[in-house]
């Protein structure tokens, strides 16, 4: 029985490297592709690079105004997350704890999550045409703004039930010393709520460096692209070929959200741990 056991284990274990090996091998393809020269993406390409070269990476950045593409991104994203988290943050706080004169609470919260389910595209000629009118077009404040249109809906919708699971008690007691709303606000509900808040900003952080439907029809000016439109200029026909460099930029593009999504899992986890403790 316990030789079954072991070697139930042991079957887990090897599904479980399987799953992970074939998680990881893309993009371990990737940073293969990008360190590996030119020369040797002809014909038979080897599991294992035989040589490593950052030639992509410094062409990527010297030649392709890589690091123009990479600023515009970080401004966007970092811009539209932090407006989207405080007005995301305030909205589902306030709809959470008031109590509305008419029954508007729950057609109030199915309407914002409609403004998500929509596909983006819907969107694309009232933005259009607003945009045009107020002659910000060829921006970078379109995408900005698109990205906040998307990631609010979900900010709220995720973080009605957080706040509404958080005793009252505890907000009650507060006020009771004389607390602020504000101040009840930020320094009493926010640590409370740490884990949701970590969970949206990874969401609307990623959605916000990965968005291209928008920068590609409010953006034309290459001095204003954001990464996923250089990424998709360097899939052109003169670059096809040229797979290093396409490579490069994908590895480039995954840098910023990895980073993000770390520091953001530290908060993450010590929010849930801390919340883990019960008296």
């Amino acid at each position: 029985m316990k030789a079954k056991k072991t070697a139930l284990s042991v079957v887990k274990v090897l599904i479980c490297l399987l799953l992970l090996l074939a998680a990881l091998f893309p993009i371990y393809w990737l940073v293969a592709m990008a360190i590996r020269p030119t020369s040797e993406m002809t014909g038979h390409i080897s599991i294992i690079p035989a040589s490593l070269t950052l030639e992509h990476f410094v062409k990527l950045f010297t030649e392709k105004g890589f690091d123009t593409a990479v600023l515009n991104s970080l401004q966007t994203t970092v811009v539209s997350t932090v407006l989207s988290l405080v007005i995301g943050l305030c909205a589902a706080y306030i709809i959470a704890r008031s109590r509305f004169t008419l029954r508007i609470k729950k057609p109030l919260t199915y309407w914002v999550l409609l403004v998500r389910v929509l596909p983006p595209v819907a969107f694309t000629i009232p933005l259009y045409t607003m945009f045009s009118k107020l002659g910000i077009l060829n921006t970078k404040i379109p995408p900005t703004l698109a990205c906040i249109l998307i990631n609010i809906p979900l900010i709220i919708w995720f973080m009605i039930s957080f706040f509404q699971d958080l005793p009252v008690d505890i907000e009650e007691s507060a006020q009771i010393d004389g607390a602020t709303e504000w101040q009840l606000f930020r320094k009493i509900v926010l640590p409370l709520v740490l884990p949701g808040i970590a969970a949206v900003a990874m969401l609307s952080f990623m959605y916000a460096w990965n968005e291209y439907t928008y920068s590609i029809i409010f953006v034309q000016s290459p001095s204003n692209y954001t990464v996923p439109l250089a990424l998709a200029v360097l899939n052109t026909e003169d670059n096809l070929t040229n797979f290093g460099l396409v490579a490069a930029g994908g590895v480039v593009s995954v840098i910023p959200i990895t980073l993000f999504v770390i520091f953001a899992q530290n908060y993450l986890i010590s929010g849930l741990s801390s919340g883990a403790v019960k008296e």
